[in-house]
């Protein structure tokens, strides 16, 4: 099938995808809580004639949809959780659960997804080989890839490839993200507990007061990146919340700090981590506190398969000949999709989905986040072309 072609029949099922993405968007649910958002999609794949299975990774849906040929098994990815903020959007979609948004674009990843199988499905005599689906929980650092994978994702047949994507607002429609190597920071998470000893807040020479103790941690652990990693590589500290105390007049206990770290090179890891802890438990142990420290792995960096990065080059040269392709792009965001590269090559990228003259720019994350409908079809033509690109697909010219 010729570029156009691909792209056509992607735009022939817009209001398909755009009926699912708002649907979902009105009704959005948090990780491991996805009960309607998997029961529709797996009522969908069921109705598309799709081999389907429940529960995978606790709320996720397996799709398999065999072609009437032999050829390689393709894993395509779509995560499915919200996120915990209250929207702020006037839309006539707007989240109809108060407190929780899709304020990441998983909504529209699942009609992506949704979109792809419906094609799929009528085209299956063009299969060639197998593609396989997962509707992904609680992507948003709840540990949702690792439960898939741990509940056979990879099983029945194992892929030969994965893929996957996600749109995104920092840039616009017509623009697409890739990286032959390592695209999204690792990240892992911190906790820095400062035990001090409480007191009255105008005696503080009787107490050993934690948030002093706390503020000379966080001032001295910014210097970590700046004087103890090389400028040539990259990495981040952040902290996230800082919890002491509850009144004015008292100095507390203790005080809890927790925050992130974002790397790409795993020797660069462990020197954040050894200096983070060298840090918080010297100045802790100089100013009399006894500070504990603790962190957990989030996921590891994204790292696309060359080979299969050229080959989307390919592709998006053929699909989408006008459009600009950031070869080099890197986040210091993160993705649990590197789980699934760690087991299977494959690749990531990004598709622009911004609109200023929409006023579709905010960020992900943002209450008022939202995303010009026009990146569906985009984004349901570029994985057609690659499963095409990696001998899944074959399309004759005349098909429609």
């Amino acid at each position: 099938m010729t570029e156009n072609k691909l792209f056509q029949l992607a735009k022939e099922n817009f209001n398909y995808s755009v009926s699912f993405r708002r649907d979902f968007h009105q009704h959005p649910e948090l990780g491991f809580q996805e009960i309607r958002t998997s029961e529709i999609i797996f009522k969908e794949l069921i109705k598309l004639g799709f081999e389907v299975k429940k529960y995978i990774g606790k709320t996720g849906v397996l799709g398999v949809l065999k072609g009437d040929s032999i050829g390689p098994t393709i894993l395509l990815r779509f995560d499915m959780d919200a996120l915990p903020i209250r929207e702020n959007n006037t839309t006539t979609f707007v989240s109809k659960n108060d407190g929780i948004m899709h304020a990441c674009g998983h909504d529209g990843h699942m009609a992506i997804g949704l979109t792809i199988a419906n094609i799929l499905s009528l085209h299956r005599d063009q299969i060639k080989g197998t593609v396989k689906f997962i509707f992904q929980p609680a992507e948003e650092g709840l540990g949702g890839a690792l439960a898939t994978i741990e509940d056979g994702v990879f099983e029945k047949p194992r892929p030969d490839y994965c893929l996957g994507l996600h749109i995104w607002n920092e840039k616009p429609l017509g623009w697409f993200g890739i990286n032959p190597g390592a695209m999204m920071a690792g990240a892992d998470t911190f906790e820095i507990i400062v035990n001090g000893k409480g007191g009255h807040g105008g005696l503080p020479h009787k107490a050993i007061d934690p948030i002093v103790c706390a503020a000379q941690i966080i001032s001295t652990i910014q210097t970590i990146v700046s004087r103890n990693i090389s400028p040539l590589d990259n990495a981040v500290i952040s902290f996230g919340s800082i919890k002491g105390g509850s009144t004015f007049n008292v100095i507390p206990d203790s005080v809890y700090l927790t925050g992130t770290i974002r790397t790409f090179d795993p020797q660069i890891r462990m020197e954040l981590i050894q200096n983070l802890e060298r840090i918080s438990k010297s100045v802790g142990k100089g100013m009399g506190c006894k500070v504990e420290f603790s962190l957990d792995e989030v996921t590891p960096a994204v790292k696309n398969n060359s080979k299969i990065a050229s080959d989307f080059y390919k592709m998006a040269h053929k699909v989408f000949p006008s459009f600009s392709i950031d070869k080099d792009f890197q986040t210091m965001g993160s993705e649990d999709f590197a789980l699934f590269l760690n087991e299977v090559p494959g690749c990531f990228y990004f598709v622009g989905s911004a609109n200023p003259e929409k006023d579709l720019i905010y960020g992900h994350h943002h209450p008022k986040f939202d995303f010009d409908e026009g990146v569906l079809p985009i984004a349901v033509a570029s994985l057609l072309g690659m499963l095409e690109e990696l001998g899944c697909l074959s399309f004759q010219s005349g098909d429609s």
